[in-house]
């Protein structure tokens, strides 16, 4: 099988591949360049960043390729339409937006001439998404990492989106190599987002603790958390997720006020940075539900390598 071209707008990438945008600077501009050099869409994850910091991201991924590069902005942020603004301002080539859903968004686009994408959970949300002008729409099951719109696996409602919509559909959720991105391929996507696995590349830039976390990872460590954003969220099991299924997470000290619904039991943002950093047993460590089948720190252009030669290897 070979991969197929996507075409989202004007933009072609050499492969139908998208790294998902991880917040809390998981996915920064090292990662996101790699990517797009090596023939997919790279992606930052700009929600908790500040907008001047977005710019500085956004212009050190153009100093490092001249490839497609993306962001993802959850609708769910208080700051959502500056930093929207900001990255079109930057001249970004694609938003990709979830976690919730933003109707004005797609005119805003089009006054950039820049596509807009929907990460969705239904056939239904895919419609009105493709109805107010969505260029593409990412299909997220239930084995996505983070924040979770659905309890539905990605085979489960990847057939229902596809048969809603005209427009390409990427699917996302658990796709760990490219036995994945095939399947996902025969059964109508368009493309793939993956993020879990550009976490464990040479070129992602959160601490070695938290690529260790993944790489000692197994299925059962895997689990779905409260999140005071108002989703459930998959991570893996640390002394913090422990603590909040005991209900004993104390109250965040400060509120910076950066989400428009909030439940204040823990701050998402602090226990985000807190992995990020090192500090994994102080915070939310995100994976996909496959995490534990990844066993290898790869740089970004071998991990391509590795999914186009296994997708060619399927009939």
């Amino acid at each position: 099988m070979k991969l197929p071209q996507i075409k989202i707008g004007k933009l072609i990438p050499r492969f139908p591949i998208i790294q998902g945008g991880m917040a809390l600077r998981v996915s920064t501009a090292p990662l996101v360049a790699a990517v797009a050099e090596a023939g997919g869409i790279g992606v930052l994850g700009a929600t908790g960043m500040a907008p001047d910091e977005l710019r500085v991201e956004i212009r050190k991924a153009r100093d490092l390729t001249s490839g497609i590069i993306g962001v993802n902005i959850m609708f769910a942020i208080r700051n959502f339409a500056q930093m929207v603004r900001t990255a079109l301002e930057e001249k970004i080539d694609i938003v990709f937006t979830g976690a919730g859903f933003s109707r004005d968004v797609f005119g805003w686009g089009k006054e950039c001439g820049i596509p807009v994408v929907s990460i969705v959970s239904s056939g239904k949300l895919a419609a009105i998404a493709e109805k107010y002008g969505a260029a593409a729409v990412v299909a997220e099951g239930v084995e996505a990492g983070g924040h979770l719109g659905t309890n539905r696996s990605l085979f489960d409602i990847l057939p229902e989106i596809r048969a809603k919509v005209k427009i390409p559909v990427i699917a996302a959720g658990g796709i760990i190599d490219g036995f994945g991105v095939a399947k996902a391929l025969k059964m109508g996507a368009d493309g793939v987002q993956m993020a879990t696995r550009f976490v464990l590349s040479k070129e992602c830039a959160v601490a070695k603790a938290f690529k260790e976390m993944y790489l000692k990872a197994r299925a059962e460590d895997v689990v779905v958390v409260e999140s005071p954003v108002g989703l459930p969220g998959r991570a893996l099991r640390n002394e913090f997720v422990e603590k909040l299924q005991q209900g004993s997470q104390p109250n965040p000290e400060k509120c910076r006020n950066c989400l428009k619904v909030c439940s204040h039991k823990y701050c998402i943002m602090d226990a985000l940075e807190n992995s990020r950093t090192g500090q994994v047993d102080e915070g939310l460590v995100f994976c996909g539900q496959n995490v534990y089948q990844i066993k290898d720190i790869l740089p970004v252009k071998d991990i391509f390598k590795r999914i186009v030669a296994e997708v060619e290897s399927v009939e």
